[in-house]
């Protein structure tokens, strides 16, 4: 009890930081006027995901399903004629028709224009990093004043060619399939009873933070042993911070809050590149008074990365 007691003041600490730097939208704005392009990228992600699918969705809501309410009825005395209502089978009919008509609405646009969507906005986010860190790196004075201000430093004896290529896919295929076993895990420990949704919440938080912060150590080439280790050295700054673009999750419907997130996350990218994660933390110290201990959030997805991985044989280099 004492040792959860004395983890309690920077966990609290922490996470307040990380939850106040995702607050921080007012860095859109500055990377918005810094870049023209990152400007259009960002209006794009509104048009398509907040006019067109959050737009799609309210006129359905608002309109569509009110209509098909008028014209076909869920109830004997909204029927025009009396003789309707002898027969049962007329309001069963009717809900069938609705239901199907909503069906369709569902099938041919919502279904197609979501997978459009998570497709578009996901190499839209990727163009938002990467114009956000070149106006990072621009606003430095060269490129090892960009580096030393976000605690990066070169690893020594790096390698170089086809080497250094080889190392980069293999760390993004990793990568990948370590956050896709993650979320899996993560979505399972949503189902377990009474304490579920917390926890549930706690790991979309991080997830999502890891998310925002990936382009960043990605453009910096921060390898993934050192990301790893920092993001679970300091899990309570990245729950915090993760914390304000999962909550649609919890307050709306999964096609609501999917719109909602997809407004959201790309905002949060930004602010995730403006903030100096590792100055801020050493300069939060003194503050909470006490060292965070690290918890292995990726443990079970590393572990069953590396066994899907040595399923598959090694090919030796030929000296």
């Amino acid at each position: 009890m004492e040792s959860l007691a004395s983890q309690a003041r920077p966990a609290a600490v922490l996470w307040l930081a990380g939850f106040l730097q995702a607050a921080r939208l007012h860095r859109v704005v500055s990377f918005c006027a810094s870049s023209r392009a990152l400007s259009i990228r960002i209006a794009q992600c509104f048009l398509l995901n907040g006019l067109i699918f959050l737009g799609s969705l309210l006129t359905l809501k608002s309109v569509v399903i009110p209509a098909l309410l008028w014209i076909l009825p869920e109830q004997c005395n909204q029927m025009g004629g009396q003789h309707l209502c002898d027969h049962k089978a007329a309001i069963a009919i009717y809900s069938f028709l609705r239901s199907g008509l909503v069906e369709i609405f569902y099938v041919f646009w919502f279904y197609p224009l979501y997978v459009f969507s998570f497709i578009l906005s996901t190499l839209w986010y990727n163009d938002i990093a990467k114009h956000a860190l070149d106006v990072v790196k621009r606003k430095s004075l060269d490129s090892t004043r960009a580096l030393n201000a976000h605690n990066i430093t070169e690893p020594e004896g790096q390698p170089e060619g086809f080497d250094r290529v080889a190392l980069g896919i293999g760390e993004q295929v990793y990568s990948i399939l370590l956050l896709t076993i993650f979320f899996v895990e993560v979505s399972v420990i949503g189902y377990v009873p009474y304490f579920g949704k917390a926890m549930n919440f706690l790991l979309l938080s991080l997830m999502y933070a890891y998310y925002c912060f990936e382009y960043k150590w990605n453009f910096f080439a921060v390898s993934l042993n050192k990301r790893l280790e920092f993001f679970e050295s300091n899990w309570a700054f990245f729950a915090g911070f993760g914390a304000p673009c999962v909550l649609p999750i919890f307050f709306f419907s999964p096609l609501t809050s999917y719109g909602l997130m997809a407004i959201l996350y790309p905002l949060f990218v930004l602010t995730a590149a403006g903030t100096q994660a590792e100055q801020l933390i050493d300069e939060m110290k003194p503050a909470h008074g006490g060292k965070l201990q690290r918890i292995p959030v990726f443990f079970v997805a590393k572990r069953l990365t590396t066994q899907v991985l040595q399923l598959f044989p090694v090919v030796q280099k030929e000296e």
